[in-house]
């Protein structure tokens, strides 16, 4: 898997794209609960007041918070406030605000920014606690004994208001400290949020005395609030819309250039690796498995590069929230993990046989297609179901156990994330009574536990398909990296000009791959120009091995084959079959018409070479009979014509390459005896100068050869003409004489 991480490369400026706005989006996404914090907390518990520093104050009630305030931070309080009376420029403008304007001047608040409104904020929370709390004491005497008392004082002899207040502004700041700590640590022993609220109460009351409308400040901080939220919702949203299309394309893109190169490696196999890979597999690894890897890819995008994000920061931002449940979310989380790990190691071992399986599936329904005749002639339907059926039934009892396995893991998943839930509700609700944390903050300290959950659920998906994805990567990686057995040289040589196409074998054995025993012994022969070579031989008896070594389809084992005295291994395997044309035994066309097969042995053939081949190849009739002509479609593989059609377009296809070797690997099977006599008529006169080698059990096919090479066992067991082997070769002569009495030529 890790080696496929290449194919990144093309596409790494999207992935780094990608990342900065899955990073952008994490951020937005987190901000969400700190903003329904804000709304529950200052929009609704604190009517939109956010700060302990009041927009307007009575210049009376300012100058009394002077008295507990710091002498050095009067000046910075005083610099951020403009007292308006009746002889101020703006007073009616203000009036219309601040109605008590008409009974008392006011300290109105300048525009400050965010920064300054903080610092202000330290400076008057407590001593607006305090001035409330002493105020209170005159407004209901009774609620306030505990701390009349701790302050010295006797109920019963409090002076009034005005007369208290001016006393205290006679005290040292040092004793006025005492009494600030004192009233304050009544407070912070509630909570530690206890002072700032109290503060912000003490301001409502002053809006409520001055006629400032609270319900307005609390809308307008509410709808500011959400205007906010769902304008970070958007952007989110835009950024997850830009990121599924980048991963999209990038996952695209890589599949693409890995399907490539599977099929450009593919086409550089020799048949000894297609021994290894079966068509089916090979099919599997290029279709299903490249789609593992291109779904891995979106999700590692979408989900493997965002839930990090998402987890630090929920966890970061969580703790800022509170620091005391952090353990709630650790065992969520440590309990998620071993859920993972387990069905990370159960679930691997079947998705590598899952794969297999799939292979399996493929290659029966493929073989059951293609051999579809086959199977109605001998009335093996119920046969090839059950064949069927069993690779069916295997496959759906893995595929099966996995999703019971998937549909298992999400209720535990629920039940975390349900438990954690309950856990942040209980144990928040008592530090909430406390008045150690707040509703708002209880709420979002939840969702982000969710969020961190979510990311870590996040992170299982992706364990559940990573699996697959990793036993995908080492199915194509085996292709990629498979080197092919036969291979160019270093230092390749070229043809002599002009080229003959004289060929020679030199003792040369085969084996195959795995093999024991050689399926060739110590041939040797030499196919001249404008001679045809034939080899004919029973079944099984090695003669379309030999051919298939000039082409280097196998390597031999030893021994040499040389083209013009070059031996081919010398050349490069392009060169070597540019100067051949070969028609297989078993004739495959493509998919297309009958031109564009003709085409694909030189596309640059001319229209007269065209018909003159399908004239040779004796296809002429049944091409011109047909309307369409030479732009007949033909289906794939050539299923909708016959095995002589086939054969003969197969035929026409090498003519038109125009080699200087023909090779013809029993051509005749499928052709009646009266075409199969036109046929080699008419290739006698068009490879005249050329080097054809012919296979087929046919004695009549190859009665005028100019060289006949009887194989038996691997071996050449007679070599001459058919006179001459008539003569010489008892194999050759039982074969001529049966098959030519059946034909009445003898």
């Amino acid at each position: 898997m890790i080696k496929l991480l290449k194919y990144t490369k093309p596409y790494l400026i999207m992935v780094f794209l990608s990342i900065g706005l899955l990073f952008a989006q994490a951020n937005l996404d987190l901000a969400l609960p700190d903003y329904l914090s804000n709304i529950v907390d200052t929009g609704i518990q604190q009517s939109g007041v956010e700060y302990a520093v009041p927009v307007a104050i009575r210049q009376n009630e300012l100058e009394r918070v002077f008295i507990f305030t710091n002498p050095d931070n009067k000046t910075t309080v005083l610099d951020a406030y403009t007292l308006v009376d009746e002889n101020s420029t703006d007073y009616d403008d203000y009036i219309e605000i601040y109605p008590y304007l008409v009974n008392e001047s006011i300290y109105v608040l300048n525009k400050v920014k965010n920064k300054e409104l903080k610092q202000l904020n330290e400076i008057l929370a407590e001593p607006i606690v305090v001035i409330f709390t002493l105020e209170q004491i005159f407004v209901n005497p009774e609620n306030a004994t505990e701390i009349i008392e701790g302050l010295g004082f006797n109920v019963t002899t409090l002076p009034p208001e005005d007369i208290f207040f001016s006393y205290l502004s006679t005290l040292p700041y040092a004793n006025l400290s005492l009494i600030s700590f004192f009233i304050t640590q009544y407070f912070t022993a509630l909570g530690d949020i206890m002072i700032n609220q109290v503060a912000v109460m003490a301001v409502r009351l002053e809006y409520d005395v001055i006629g400032v409308d609270v319900d307005k400040i609390q809308s307008m901080y509410i709808l500011r609030s959400g205007g906010l939220m769902l304008l970070m919702t958007l952007l989110s949203v835009i950024c997850t819309v830009i990121v599924s299309f980048l991963a999209s394309r990038t996952a695209a893109g890589m599949a693409r250039d890995i399907r490539g190169d599977l099929f450009q490696k593919v086409e550089s196999f020799s048949n000894i690796e297609f021994d290894k890979f079966s068509t089916a597999s090979l099919i599997t690894r290029s279709t299903n498995d490249v789609t593992q890897i291109q779904l891995v890819v979106v999700m590692v995008i979408r989900m493997v590069f965002y839930a990090p994000i998402l987890g630090v920061g929920g966890i970061i931002r969580a703790l800022n929230k509170n620091q005391s449940m952090w353990w709630l979310i650790g065992v969520a989380v440590l309990i998620l993990l071993v859920l993972i790990l387990i069905v990370f190691l159960v679930a691997v071992p079947r998705f590598n046989k899952m794969q297999s399986l799939i292979d399996r599936i493929n290659l029966v329904a493929r073989e059951n297609l293609m051999g579809m005749l086959v199977v109605r002639a001998f009335n093996r339907e119920k046969y090839e179901e059950k064949r069927f059926d069993k690779a069916n039934t295997d496959l759906t009892a893995v595929i099966l156990f996995l999703n019971r396995l998937m549909v298992i893991l999400m209720p535990f998943m629920m039940i975390i994330l349900n438990g954690l839930t309950l856990g942040i509700i209980w144990v928040g609700s008592h530090q909430v009574a406390d008045g150690v944390m707040q509703v708002g903050d209880m709420m979002a300290f939840m969702q982000y536990a969710m969020q961190i959950v979510f990311a870590f659920l996040m992170l299982t998906m992706m364990f559940i398909i990573l699996p697959r994805a990793v036993v995908s990567g080492r199915r194509i990686n085996e292709v990629l990296y498979t080197e092919p057995e036969i291979k160019n040289p270093e230092e390749p040589k070229i043809f002599s000009e002009p080229f003959k196409g004289t060929i020679e074998f030199q003792n040369v054995s085969f084996k195959y791959p795995g093999a024991k025993k050689n399926a060739l012994h110590n041939i040797s022969f030499t196919a001249h120009p404008s001679q045809t070579t034939a080899l004919i031989g029973a079944t099984g008896s090695g003669k379309s091995t030999v051919i298939n070594l000039i082409p280097r389809f196998y390597d031999i084992s030893s021994g040499s084959i040389r083209i013009d005295g070059l031996d081919i291994r010398k050349v490069t395997q392009h060169d070597l079959r540019d100067k051949i044309g070969y028609v297989p035994q078993k004739s495959s066309l493509f998919s297309g018409t009958i031109e564009s097969n003709l085409l694909f042995a030189d596309g640059n053939a001319s229209e007269e070479t065209l018909q003159s081949a399908i004239e040779i190849a004796q296809a002429a009739e049944f091409v011109s009979t047909v309307l369409e002509g030479m732009d007949r479609e033909i289906a794939q593989g050539g299923m909708n014509v016959s095995g002589g059609q086939k054969q003969r377009l197969s035929i026409a296809r090498a003519l038109v390459k125009k080699p200087q070797i023909f090779i013809f690997d029993d051509i005749m099977s499928n052709l009646d005896f009266k075409t199969d006599a036109a046929l080699r008529k008419a290739l006698k006169e068009k490879t005249g100068e050329s080097t054809v080698l012919m296979v087929t059990q046919r004695v009549s096919t190859i009665r005028n050869a100019e060289q006949i090479l009887v194989i038996e066992e691997g071996k050449i067991v007679g070599k001459g003409t058919h006179d001459e082997l008539m003569e010489t070769c008892d194999i050759y002569k039982e074969i001529a004489i049966s098959q030519l009495e059946l034909e009445g030529h003898l």
